[in-house]
């Protein structure tokens, strides 16, 4: 089904102008289709609440790992919480609304492999949304192109200018001659194993919490290694009941 995704920058000058702004979209797409926003993590019990009540159908919520290098060095080292920090608040703006899987909750922002999808699952999230992990796995950042990446005044493992259109890997690029360089089939092949293992980790770690369903994790099943996780997660810390 085909979806619409309203990131939220600056829409209008309050809660209102973004309420309607989704009521144009409804109209547009004939209520058809399902309507989600996006925001970085930052507020994100108010920023979730908003989006509620302007009317969304599915939240996604971008953590500070994400790996856009399309902005200021200072906005990516110094604005927005880890994405651990923002799923329970998230979900605890949606549970006093009345509407936790009821409104979907996604996360996005440093999901790697089937433990940090297990672990977002458990702390409620509904779904995971991973970016840069994806393109690794078609093959950005390719050792075999590190030349080429030195030549950009980068490295290959370092790479993530792709706003700039310049990736020697020929993935995030609409030059012919590096999109050449692409073999579509293999990195399909790649991106399909990739996706294969993430989600039998994540279920594998289900099995072990006696979970026969990834979507039967809950944050009874998690426990924290220090106390600054064990806060923003709202875990006990490793060892204890204690939840700081």
């Amino acid at each position: 089904m085909t979806s619409v995704l309203l990131v939220v920058t600056q829409i209008g000058q309050s809660p209102d102008d973004l309420a309607i702004k989704i009521q144009e979209l409804r109209e547009i797409t004939d209520w058809q289709v399902p309507i989600y926003i996006k925001v970085g993590a930052t507020r994100t019990y108010y920023d979730v609440k908003l989006a509620v009540k302007a009317g969304a159908d599915v939240i996604v919520v971008d953590g500070m790992q994400g790996g856009t290098a399309a902005t200021q060095d200072v906005f990516i080292e110094h604005v927005g919480i880890p994405t651990m920090a923002a799923i329970p608040q998230a979900v605890q703006a949606l549970q006093e609304m009345g509407m936790h899987r009821k409104v979907q909750l996604i996360v996005s922002g440093g999901i790697r492999n089937g433990a940090d999808v297990a672990k977002c699952m458990a702390l409620g999230a509904d779904a995971v949304a991973i970016g840069t992990a994806a393109l690794v796995a078609l093959g950005c950042n390719d050792p075999r192109w590190e030349e080429d990446y030195q030549k950009i005044g980068s490295a290959a493992g370092f790479y993530d200018d792709y706003q700039e259109g310049k990736d020697p890997a020929g993935i995030s690029t609409q030059d012919p001659e590096l999109m050449k360089r692409l073999d579509p089939v293999a990195a399909g092949n790649r991106l399909a194993n990739y996706l294969r293992v993430l989600t039998l980790e994540a279920q594998t770690l289900a099995r072990a919490c006696g979970k026969n369903d990834l979507r039967n994790l809950e944050p009874e099943d998690l426990v924290a290694l220090n106390v600054e996780a064990a806060a923003m997660a709202r875990v006990p810390l490793a060892g204890t009941t204690w939840i700081p």
